[in-house]
């Protein structure tokens, strides 16, 4: 087998935080070399994130987890942009990759000469990676914004939460940052496909509010279309018993979904005990068990608790049918997910520091060019002279001087 898909190709991030940088390791996945550039003094300030909602981001070796996360398979190079001389070894860096990548505002990009208009004076063919909070345009393009932002712009936090009538609720964790950087790659590899067709390069845009709305295009498509949201899926007004979660006696959660209930209902009367339901007038079709769903349902959460979850996916094997369910797992649980650890969601890693961990691998896989994921995130400036020397050419007098001048 070959390297990655993207092997071959270099790119510079010039980012902080997580949508530009979750694209950038992404890139690095499919092969990619990814040389990061931080700032000489302060570096990217996800390494000094103590914490997100609450939850310590610091590892047993002083790393953060944020950082960790979306910064594998990279090279951190420092540079001081300020100085004319840290732009003119980006500029150089530049005219020698083929993506640049970036979440700076639009008035840093500007104060710092990197915007694209720049950049392709010194590399037409450069593919410009753009992460932004709102979009480019419009009253709000210069504000501020981060991934809860994004979530209660985008109309998410109203579709999460227990309850028709519960608060908004926000989804813990950066997940907008994510679906930002995934949809960043999307943009970055088509315009690859372009330039290999018409000879240049293009800026790609990609912002928080655009992959939050996207992220949820079934969703505000039908109230978009019909005027109202889809409701909350409440436990109490879901109709369809087989399309509903149940606790289990040891206080595990089992979700059921299948939404041929008709054909399910002999095979999962059998499976739970209940034969003599399965003809009954008030339970024998789809219909029926609507209109007396909740009398239905609290015969059902009786049953469920009456066994494990574990016994009951095993009942649900052999007697269910095929009927599609699922535990509830608790993120912790993944770790243990033999589903998820042998398609590679879940990766082992050999971390130098961390010893063998657990990590997010790449969904993605390929029959002959295979995602790298056992990479780990840089040390701060850990790859400054390696950078300037196999890619710029530089000898070891010109990095001395650039260090005694405060460039890197």
């Amino acid at each position: 087998m070959s390297g990655g898909p993207l092997e071959g190709l270099r790119v510079i991030e010039c980012a902080g935080y997580l949508s530009a940088p979750t694209a950038c390791y992404m890139l690095g996945d499919l092969g990619a070399e990814v040389i990061k550039i931080e700032d000489r003094e302060k570096g990217d300030p996800s390494r000094g994130t103590s914490a997100v909602f609450g939850s310590s981001m610091t590892l047993p070796n002083g790393e953060n987890i944020l950082f960790e996360t979306a910064n594998r398979n990279k090279k951190s190079m420092t540079l001081d942009l300020k100085k004319e001389k840290g732009k003119q070894l980006l500029y150089e860096l530049v005219s020698k990759s083929d993506i640049f990548c970036t979440n700076f505002t639009q008035a840093a990009i500007a104060k710092l000469e990197i915007g694209f208009d720049t950049l392709r004076k010194y590399n037409p063919r450069l593919i410009y990676g753009l992460a932004t909070g709102y979009g480019l345009v419009g009253p709000e393009s210069s504000r501020r914004a981060f991934d809860s932002v994004a979530q209660a712009r985008s109309g998410i936090m109203y579709a999460l939460g227990g309850e028709p009538d519960s608060p908004p609720a926000q989804v813990g964790g950066p997940v907008f940052d994510q679906m930002t950087g995934t949809l960043l790659v999307y943009g970055i590899l088509a315009a690859l496909v372009a330039r290999d067709r018409q000879g240049k390069g293009q800026q790609v845009e990609v912002s928080l509010l655009g992959s939050g709305i996207h992220l949820q295009a079934y969703n505000l498509n039908t109230a978009l279309l019909r005027g109202r949201q889809i409701p909350r899926p409440s436990r109490r007004s879901l109709k369809n018993p087989m399309a509903n979660h149940f606790e289990c006696a040891d206080g595990e959660w089992l979700l059921l979904s299948e939404p041929q209930a008709d054909r399910f209902w002999p095979a999962f009367c059998d499976a739970l005990g209940i034969q003599h339901l399965e003809n009954d007038e008030k339970y024998r079709d789809a219909t029926r068990r609507r209109e007396n769903f909740r009398e239905l349902l609290a015969i059902i959460e009786q049953v469920f608790k009456t066994k494990t979850r574990a016994q009951w996916m095993e009942i649900l094997d052999q007697k269910g049918g095929g009927i599609a369910y699922s535990p509830v797992l608790r993120p912790t649980d993944l770790a243990n997910d033999e589903q998820a650890l042998q398609n590679g969601y879940i990766a082992v890693i050999d971390h130098p520091s961390l010893g063998t961990v657990k990590m997010v691998g790449n969904p993605v896989s390929f029959s002959e060019t295979p995602v790298k994921v056992d990479g780990f995130a840089p040390c701060f400036g850990q790859n400054t002279e390696e950078v300037l020397m196999d890619v710029c050419g530089y000898d070891w007098d010109r990095i001395q001087q650039l260090k005694d001048e405060e460039v890197i």
